[in-house]
């Protein structure tokens, strides 16, 4: 193409993002990023970072990173990363409905969780014990793609979407509960319940598969509510959103104050299914036990590398930065069979036995 091709390429794309909700989130109207670049030229900023962001190392790990269950025996249960697809099918499919940015909501959701340490949130868990200001996935995710990641340079991506990232996190209360703070863009906040619609659902299908519940099991007034399928309640649940979101698309006669939410009868069927969720499955004894093995293998890494800091590989911490902070950025960047084999041949008891 010619630089006069490429021109018309990105004003085009330019052009969408103005046709766009008054209140969608886009490239004209960012805070930019922390280093100023050249305009790319066959795409928007957001298109960018969400490019950035699939390219990672970081994000390719994500397949070999725990959901629920921890190094489970069959193929087909869900890994952070099947997980953080789902979550950018749901969140386009919203942004898309509201005639949001698409390419914002993407990149958040593409990078919400690659902070993730091996063995879920036991091992989020284990690493907020090591550091004394505690440790959170969400935190990390954004240090990773900040920080970390392009030899310690970070990737350089749009406030609009570390912000989404940041902010990701939801309180055990209330899938809207403020939590971890409220992205400062509806395409963050779409994130944000996305991600709770997509994790709920394919839980559900991941605990009946491993035989710890039934799809009769679950509560009864969220069924009749959501409906008795994946699909029929994921669809419910995004029509919802759509539908109790509608001032965001900038057509709604409605003075109103936009924001992304769902029906109050839609918010509290959700609710209980997720806290269904954390009772029966999230915290059910046989799941917690195969956890806090994760956990006792994350902690031992850590000490260990507290002790053998030479034993860090290059990429995964930065070197200035304290020991305690340089060895949790290893383990936290770890997949569960990449941290099992090396606990293992450090000698670790709890990793003896454990397929990885």
């Amino acid at each position: 193409m010619t630089a006069m091709q490429h021109a018309t390429v990105r004003d085009r794309l330019l052009a969408r993002e103005a046709s766009l909700s008054p209140f969608a989130a886009r490239e004209l109207t960012s805070k930019g990023r922390a280093r100023p670049e050249a305009p790319p030229l066959l795409a928007t900023a957001y298109q960018v970072d969400r490019d950035r962001v699939l390219r990672t190392k970081a994000f390719r790990r994500l397949k070999h990173k725990t959901q629920v269950f921890v190094a489970p025996e069959g193929d087909h249960y869900v890994t952070r990363l099947t997980h953080t697809l789902e979550v950018a099918q749901v969140a386009r499919a919203i942004t898309r409905a509201l005639n949001l940015n698409e390419d914002l909501a993407e990149a958040a959701a593409l990078g919400h969780d690659i902070g993730h340490g091996p063995f879920g949130h036991a091992g989020e868990e284990a690493l907020a014990e090591c550091l004394p200001d505690g440790f959170r996935h969400n935190y990390q995710s954004v240090r990773v793609l900040d920080r970390l990641e392009n030899g310690g340079a970070g990737l350089n991506l749009s406030h609009e979407v570390l912000d989404a990232i940041e902010k990701s996190s939801k309180a055990r209360a209330d899938i809207f509960a403020e939590g971890w703070g409220v992205p400062v863009t509806l395409e963050g906040q779409v994130v944000k319940v996305a991600d709770a619609i997509a994790y709920v659902n394919h839980d559900i299908l991941d605990a009946i598969r491993a035989g710890l519940i039934a799809e009769e099991d679950l509560p009864g007034s969220a069924r009749r509510e959501l409906g008795g399928s994946y699909e029929a309640r994921v669809d419910r649940l995004v029509g919802d959103i759509v539908d109790a979101s509608h001032a965001a698309t900038g057509e709604s006669p409605v003075d109103e104050t936009p924001v992304i939410r769902f029906s109050s009868a839609v918010a509290a069927a959700a609710n209980e299914l997720r806290e269904f969720m954390f009772q029966r499955v999230y915290l059910f004894d046989g799941t917690r036990a195969e956890a806090e093995r994760g956990k006792r293998v994350a902690i031992f890494l850590f000490r260990h590398f507290v002790k053998h800091p030479g034993g860090i590989s290059p990429g995964f911490s930065l070197p200035g930065d304290p020991v305690e902070r340089r060895a949790v950025d290893f383990v936290s960047g770890m997949t569960d069979r990449y941290a099992i084999r090396l606990a293992r041949e450090l000698g670790c008891d709890d990793a003896v036995g454990w397929r990885a």
